[in-house]
């Protein structure tokens, strides 16, 4: 396997590892306004509020390996996803802000503003990862130079709109079951009571965000028959969202929790899978698209940043494992919460 396949790879685990962790946290956010009191929310935001900044770590590291390893493909991407990105950014700032500053003050109002500000920025950061995977899977106009060769409005398409409101769907549904597993008593009840809505509308947007993609994005069917594999990836990852409801009706959040990581595990390999070898599709002039090879740093950078990663990634992995389990368990209200 040549550096240019491992740096895809790791990219593509660093960013799946962000999807997972803080896609729970926006979707958490995403649901905070559905419950009324006080000390409802306050649990809603207790039992993100020691593990939210950590998951954002991913983000930084997934975005810092692309640099290092693909700095052609980064640039073109973060030029032309200029404003969507600030725009996401400015959503996790107002995230992270609204989760601090939001019990500073006993005021209605004030509680009352920071979660609409909590709850609208989850769902828009949530929307717009999604709308910009979406224009990497259809692909971007790039010129002859491989820079991009749209517009703000060309970003907001039907396909990218689609899988926005697709991944908010699903980090809707991830948040959902995660909240089911530290919550207890009439709060979870209330929360699993949410849990069959969000998987049927959640498999309704994937299903038909499948058969939209056969007609915008031909090339994902003729990959498909290439690699058939990618077909039985799809058929177990149905399975296993079709398998969170037993656990749940089980009791076993915790399976059901690991059943919604799995799955989104599978999508993310089916997206590499079908991706493979682009970095950055040029649509509809192929030709001008960044590969894996035409957007890599030098071997040596490769070789050198490879073992900075093998020593970099365990570090980072103890220390997300030592958090989740220092802070496992049910959420609890004290004196000192938020």
């Amino acid at each position: 396997m040549d550096y240019p396949t491992i740096w895809f790879l790791i990219v593509g685990i660093l960013l799946t590892g962000y999807a997972i962790l803080d896609g729970f946290d926006l979707g958490v956010g995403a649901l905070h306004l559905l419950v009324k009191k006080d000390d409802e929310r306050r649990l809603f935001l207790n039992a993100i509020g020691p593990v939210w900044d950590g998951n954002e770590v991913w983000l930084v590291v997934g975005g810092g390996a692309l640099f290092a390893a693909f700095p052609e493909a980064y640039a073109t991407v973060f030029s032309g996803f200029y404003i969507p990105f600030k725009l996401l950014l400015c959503c996790l700032i107002f995230r992270a802000v609204a989760i601090e500053f939001r019990s500073k003050e006993p005021w209605r109002w004030w509680r009352q503003m920071w979660d609409v500000a909590f709850c609208l920025s989850s769902i828009l950061a949530a929307f717009l990862i999604g709308v910009s995977m979406g224009n990497i899977v259809r692909g971007i106009p790039l010129d002859a130079d491989n820079e991009y060769a749209g517009g703000l409005g060309t970003l907001f398409n039907s396909y990218s709109v689609l899988l926005g409101i697709t991944t908010v769907t699903m980090f809707s549904l991830h948040g959902a079951i995660y909240l089911a597993l530290k919550t207890e008593g009439d709060l979870q009840a209330q929360v699993r009571s949410w849990i069959p809505t969000l998987i049927g509308i959640q498999l309704a947007a994937y299903i038909f965000f499948n058969f939209y993609t056969i007609i915008e994005c031909p090339y994902v069917l003729e990959m498909v028959k290439q690699r058939p594999f990618i077909m039985f990836i799809m058929a177990v990852d149905v399975l296993v969202m079709l398998n969170i409801p037993r656990e749940i009706s089980l009791g076993r959040e915790f399976n059901a929790f690991l059943c919604s990581c799995l799955g989104m595990i599978l999508l993310m390999a089916t997206f590499g899978l079908t991706y493979y070898p682009y970095m950055v599709r040029s649509h509809p002039n192929l030709e001008n698209s960044l590969t894996i090879y035409n957007a890599a740093s030098s071997p040596g950078t490769m070789h050198i940043m490879l073992i900075i990663t093998i020593i970099g990634i365990p570090l980072v992995l103890s220390y997300t494992a030592c958090i989740y389990y220092i802070f496992r368990g049910k959420s609890k209200l004290t004196a000192h919460n938020y």
